[in-house]
Formats: C-alpha cells, sequence, structure tokens
C-alpha cells in the first residue's frame, strides 16, 4: 500500500488498537481478537517482548487482511527495524525529529506524539501525518481536542489516553480524525484469562460508536 492509502484506512476505520502484552502469544491472541471484531488495524508497541520480531510474522500470517504498525517507537534505528519487519505504520508517544525525517524518507505514514499547541505544530511542521494527542485524558479529553482543533484545523489528530466507549463519540465529534484505544479495548482480564471473546466485542463496539459519531456529525453540519 502506498502511503496515501494507508493514511486513508486509518482515517477510514477511525480506530488503532494499541496492543500491549506481557508475552507475544498473548499479544498475538489480542491482534487476532480485535480483527475479529472488524477492525483491521493494530498497533503492536515496542514493550510487548519480541515485538518486532512478532510484527514480521504477523505480516507473514495475516498478510493483506490487516495494517500492521509499530508503537512506542522512540528513535530511528527501532523504527528501521519495525519497517523491515514489515509495519506500515509507525506511532511514537512523543516527537522525535530523526525517526519522522525516517518516517518520510521511506514513505511510511507515522503518528508523533506531542500534547502543548507548541508540539502538535512542531510534529506536523516535521512531516508527521497525524499528530497523537497524548496522554489526552489528563488534559482534557475531548474538550481539548476541540480546543487545539479551533486555531488548527488542517492538522489531524488521534488522541490516545482517555479513549473509552463512553468518550468515543465526544472525540469524534471534537474532531479527532481516529482513535488511538489501548487497554480501554485491549482489555487486561482478558489478556490474563486468555478468553479473547470481550476483546472481539469491545472492538464490535467502538466501529459501532465512531460510525454512528461521523453519521451525527455529518448530518448536523
Amino acid at each position: 500500500m502506498t502511503r496515501e492509502q494507508i493514511r486513508k484506512r486509518i482515517t477510514d476505520i477511525g480506530i488503532v488498537p494499541i496492543v500491549r502484552a506481557s508475552s507475544t502469544a498473548r499479544a498475538k491472541q489480542a491482534v487476532e481478537a480485535i480483527c475479529e471484531g472488524g477492525i483491521p488495524i493494530v498497533e503492536v508497541t515496542m514493550t510487548v517482548p519480541g515485538a518486532i520480531e512478532l510484527i514480521g510474522e504477523l505480516v507473514k500470517t495475516l498478510g493483506k487482511d490487516v495494517l500492521l504498525g509499530a508503537g512506542t517507537v522512540l528513535d530511528a534505528e527501532t523504527a528501521q527495524r519495525c519497517i523491515d519487519a514489515g509495519a506500515e505504520f509507525l506511532v511514537s508517544p512523543g516527537f522525535d525529529p530523526g525517526t519522522v525525517q525516517l518516517a518520510n524518507r521511506l514513505g511510511k505514514p507515522i503518528m508523533a506524539g506531542a500534547l502543548t499547541p507548541t508540539e502538535v505544530i512542531a510534529a506536523w511542521r516535521a512531516g508527521s501525518d497525524f499528530v497523537k494527542i497524548f496522554p489526552c485524558g489528563t488534559v482534557g479529553g475531548a474538550k481539548y481536542i476541540k480546543a487545539l482543533k479551533a486555531p488548527l484545523p488542517q492538522i489531524p489528530m488521534v488522541p490516545t489516553g482517555g479513549v473509552n466507549l463512553q468518550t468515543a463519540a465526544e472525540f469524534i465529534q471534537a474532531g479527532a480524525e481516529a482513535l488511538g484505544v489501548g487497554g480501554e479495548l485491549v482489555l487486561a482480564s482478558a489478556l490474563k484469562s486468555g478468553d479473547m471473546k470481550e476483546i472481539t466485542e469491545t472492538a464490535r463496539q467502538f466501529l459501532t460508536i465512531v460510525q454512528e459519531a461521523r453519521a451525527a456529525k455529518a448530518a448536523a453540519s
């Protein structure tokens, strides 16, 4: 897929599930459960043991069915290894210019993390395709996104932190391009028990909420 096609797919689906798990096996199960719930996008974080190898394995087993990204990518060296393994997009909790430059050079979309208006503008100007607003929930949630979007409507923002089934619609209404969802989707209880049905059902719920919120927003505009 081209960079533009990947960006469009992320925007169209509107949810980027963030997989953090204590083992490769649990992470793989979570990825499969998310896909079964109808979300063909997954961000595997570098905090998962053997994350880069897992990305490579998932690329082979899931092929073109799922858009696989690498999360918690903190430097260009790690970014290169993730892309070599098959990651189609990169996500970082903060803004590292070298990582954004590498992604741009290799034609891979990146979501650099930012929080303040100054950081958001810096990440966007450096070439970040989306700006991950993190940790969004602790600074006002959807209200903060709405406040940022007022002077910066051209910047696609992906709030992460504080996004759950109760707040997802509010974030979409506030102008979020997509939602980064971690523990509220990849549930710790499911990871611990190994019963992934709850993750699959939660994925379906998030998908429905985003679709309905976008439809309501379009109807109101």
